[in-house]
């Protein structure tokens, strides 16, 4: 057993993993949680026999670390993955909903884009990579694809990841991968091909062809399959406030029931988002501080609709659908749960999580609650043309949902990685580096155990 102290501060999945990856190769290791619970956004309800996440809804297998975690905690059993249909996805366009292409075939025939459109896309091969320092994921595929694969797939694409505004999101950052292909290859058309040989290589699989899984009770079992592997190393209902440097080791301190107490760490990881990371390295380092700070989090709705079977006149043969800013619409999207993974409602009903705000419209909670979801639900019920009220009404507002690598980012990632190396021991992690997503933070959570 390795005899340095490790704390690591948050126990979503990033802290959770990277905790779990520490004591597997030996290391003590203690996680400090705020909450009750682990997990972080990734939270699990059942009402009335209908499974609730309130957060993520899936993730993708793009990684093999992650079905190496599930098996060694214990989770076989339990995960499940995304039923074929999940695979098709819908735009909505003048009101109706258009499946999404997914090959050349489909679009050629789709009415989702004009002739214009498609043939906008011949061009693509022959763009020339951009001179700017940092550039928009809306400027970037202006450029290299057009205003329309802007306005019905890019924007509302950006909505489904990120609640992102795709004018103010960086492409390097928040798109690392679609860069990458323009950099590398000078086409996203050519550096699509050839880097699927690159990937099968290094045994990852694209976010685009990776399987999509969840688990029978909801995503919230998968950190609190990890929380019970690492046992009372986890301590709940403890607030990191403040840290400061002793000699080579760092003192924390923390709030546990109505004292105030410290303990030294060789290690400290802060995975906790970078608005509480900001306030907890405020007295630490005043510069960190303000760069954790300036990380823009949209405030997003999730709204669960249940619904009687009989009801829904729409085939539920998707994973559901995304609404471009063009539609001028109250919502961002809507995704179709019963119809992916099993467990989420009885047979005879249909669930669906609808997602309102973002940084596209974080406006509408200037409205009264109870108005904003009569209108979404007025409009869902529209698209989908369900006549019946919904049977089933819950929501959880996040306030500050997801990070944002907007324009300017890099200066952050800069100023964090000029941090770490000047001070030894100290990590920033979570999901405001590196990807947003579950898989994302795995990854990165493997990487951060394997710099230490």
């Amino acid at each position: 057993m390795n005899k340095k102290n490790f704390v690591i501060l948050g126990a979503g999945i990033s802290g959770l993993t990277t905790a779990y990856l520490l004591q597997k190769k030996g290391y003590s290791v203690t996680v400090f949680e705020a909450r009750g619970d682990p997990g972080g956004t990734m939270i699990s309800e059942f009402h009335n026999r209908f499974l609730i996440d309130y957060g993520p809804n899936s993730t993708l297998e793009t990684t093999p670390l992650i079905r190496e975690i599930v098996h060694d905690i214990g989770l076989d059993n339990e995960l499940v993955y995304a039923s074929n249909i999940a695979k098709k996805r819908y735009i909505l366009r003048n009101g109706k909903l258009h499946p999404l292409p997914m090959n050349p075939f489909a679009l050629l025939s789709t009415n989702l884009f004009s002739l214009r459109a498609k043939l906008r896309l011949l061009k693509e091969p022959f763009i020339k990579k951009s001179n700017m320092n940092e550039e928009s994921i809306a400027d970037f595929v202006r450029r290299r694809l057009g205003n329309e694969f802007l306005d019905y797939a890019i924007n509302p694409f950006v909505s489904g990841v990120y609640a992102g505004d795709p004018e103010k999101l960086s492409v390097k950052f928040a798109f690392p991968k679609l860069f990458e292909l323009e950099e590398r290859y000078g086409s996203l058309i050519q550096g699509a091909i050839k880097g699927k040989k690159e990937r099968q290589k290094r045994n990852e699989t694209s976010k685009s062809h990776a399987r999509m899984f969840s688990f029978m009770n909801g995503m919230q079992s998968f950190p609190r399959a990890i929380a019970k592997k690492l046992g009372n190393s986890v301590e709940y209902n403890t607030a990191v406030t403040s840290l400061q440097k002793e000699n080579n080791e760092y003192r924390i301190f923390y709030t546990k029931g109505e004292g105030t107490n410290s303990l030294h760490a060789d290690i400290v990881i802060s995975t906790v988002p970078a608005y509480v990371a900001s306030k907890i390295f405020e007295s630490f380092d005043r510069d960190l501080s303000l760069h954790l700070n300036k990380i823009y989090y949209p405030p997003v709705m999730t709204l669960f609709l249940g619904f009687n079977r009989k009801d829904i006149r729409h085939d539920l043969d998707g994973f559901g659908f995304l609404i471009p800013e063009k539609e001028h619409k109250t919502f961002l999207g809507a995704i179709w749960n019963s119809a992916i993974f099993p467990n989420r409602a009885s047979e005879d009903k249909a669930s669906f999580t609808l997602f309102i705000g973002g940084a596209r419209m974080p406006h509408v909670f200037e409205m009264e609650k109870t108005k904003l979801i009569e209108i979404v639900i007025s409009e869902f019920k529209e698209i989908m043309n369900i006549p019946a009220d919904p049977i089933l009404i819950q929501n959880k507002l996040w306030k500050q949902a997801i990070p944002q690598y907007n324009i300017g980012y890099h200066e952050h990632e800069e100023y964090f990685q000029k941090f770490e190396k000047n001070n030894p021991g100290l990590f920033l992690s979570g999901n405001y580096r590196g990807g947003i997503s579950i898989g994302d933070c795995i990854k990165n959570a493997h990487v951060v155990s394997s710099k230490i």
